[in-house]
């Protein structure tokens, strides 16, 4: 078992300075690893562990430098005390994941000492936290049998509630959904419960999803929910809010520009495909269309994983999820005041709390020093 820290990020990452990337091999698994820290100025990074087949070890090195930013900045804006970081396995999950495997990875994220704490991701389930915690006091989302969290999946929920709420304050006056049309696309375990809480407030819901049997799951639970065939039926129908809770890069200028909604929030990672000036985010500011950044949204589920280090509490990390609607209507107040996009600002925020509540140029050490 070896593990090496990795050179630099390359010139193309050149402003986001890794503080430490690791690279885990155990030959006797067959495991192939890689674990990023962005940052600890708030304190032990954390964020999941992706089991996924890319095609390279370059490949998931871009994944893992990416991954563990968009971490640090969710961790932050959060108002978590709590770095970012990311982790993953290089494989797939069906043919090659195995308890010696995790429990080989459980031993490297043990090893950093407590800089690094897991959770899952793509790939990995509350079962292989359970496996990997064997090994390392630092992994979250284990199962409540294991005085874990469990299926962090029903606070991220939540928190995309709380954000569409607050997003529809900021844009109608009220935060009641009642009335609206909300079409979610992707309508697994976090869709489907999203789906129930707008239910409940009164909203009209149409979904789709590329898994039939997630859809049949979602009219056997709720018959009322409408069904369109595909994602781009359900943009361009006649909804009011738009919820991307499936896969990543939802939001490509096609998408942006035949979008009938005047919001977007939803539970999927890294939505928008192009980012800067005149990227996803900027053109939907200049559409009229108010975005509430999915890495603020969707952080009930860290939310959650993260109590576990304190004991995990449900209604404790629920209330603090509930704080994902005041964080939302910030970002929006900051955003109109300055002209800007709701992605910038909500960038702003992250940072200036990482800048001023943490020290930036602190490595954080297991001691706390």
């Amino acid at each position: 078992m070896t593990a090496s820290p990795v050179v630099p990020p390359s010139p193309d990452h050149a402003e986001d300075r890794h503080e430490q990337v690791v690279f885990c091999h155990d030959k006797a698994t067959g495991l192939r690893a890689i674990i990023g820290i962005y940052s600890t100025a708030l304190g032990p990074a954390l964020g999941g562990t992706r089991f996924y087949p890319y095609a390279s070890e370059e490949d998931a090195l871009a994944d893992v430098l990416r991954l563990s930013r968009g971490m640090a900045y969710k961790n932050a804006v959060a108002g978590l005390d709590l770095g970012g970081g990311k982790a993953v396995i290089i494989g797939d999950p069906a043919k090659d994941k195995t308890e010696a495997l995790l429990r080989a990875y459980g031993r490297f994220v043990e090893s950093l000492g407590g800089r690094y704490v897991t959770a899952c991701d793509v790939g990995t389930y509350v079962a292989d936290m359970d496996v990997v915690g064997k090994e390392t006091r630092f992994a979250t989302g284990r199962s409540e049998a294991n005085g874990g969290a469990g299926d962090s999946s029903v606070l991220t929920a939540w928190g995309v509630f709380q954000g569409m709420r607050a997003s529809a304050q900021h844009v109608w006056g009220t935060p009641s959904l009642h009335g609206r049309t909300v079409g979610v696309a992707g309508v697994g375990k976090v869709g489907r419960i999203l789906t129930g809480h707008l239910l409940e407030d009164g909203a009209h819901v149409v979904s789709t999803d590329v898994n039939p049997a997630a859809l049949e799951a979602l009219r056997v639970l709720h018959p009322q929910v409408d069904v369109v065939d595909d994602v781009e039926s359900l943009v361009r129908s006649d909804i009011d809010i738009y919820a991307p809770c499936a896969l990543g890069g939802a939001l490509d200028d096609l998408t942006v520009d035949v979008l009938s909604a005047q919001i977007v929030c939803g539970a999927a990672n890294n939505q928008l495909v192009t980012e800067g000036p005149g990227g996803s985010a900027d053109r939907m500011l200049k559409r009229g269309i108010t975005y509430a950044p999915d890495f603020l949204v969707n952080a009930g589920g860290v939310i959650q994983v993260s109590d576990e280090l304190h004991g995990f509490n449900f209604e404790r990390a629920k209330q603090r999820a509930t704080g994902i609607f005041e964080a939302t209507a910030s970002v929006l107040r900051m955003a109109e005041q300055e002209g800007t996009s709701p992605a910038v600002a909500a960038d702003r925020i992250a940072e200036r709390r990482m800048a001023t509540v943490g020290n930036p140029s602190r490595i954080w050490l297991p001691s706390g020093r």
